[in-house]
């Protein structure tokens, strides 16, 4: 399953927000550097989800604030 992901990075504090049925909002504390704001929205995704974060991986979008991430399983993720 395909969700995405619009990231803000180096915010003041972090938000998680459902927008849509596949969509999410983030904001986290860690800089877009050296690959630490993606590792912690991997993180949060996976709190999100209940699953482990190296379950998780980026399609598209590495070095860009909108993101397509594939998480497993099927849809009934989106209806917690």
């Amino acid at each position: 399953m395909y969700i995405r992901v619009r990231v803000t990075a180096g915010a003041k504090k972090e938000t998680f927000v459902q927008s849509a049925k596949d969509s999410f909002f983030v904001s986290v504390k860690e800089p877009a550097l050296q690959n630490l704001a993606n590792r912690r929205i991997l993180e949060l995704v996976a709190l999100h989800f209940r699953i482990d974060s190296k379950q998780i991986r980026i399609i598209s979008g590495h070095h860009s604030p909108g993101k397509i991430l594939s998480i497993p399983g099927e849809d009934q993720y989106l209806n917690k």
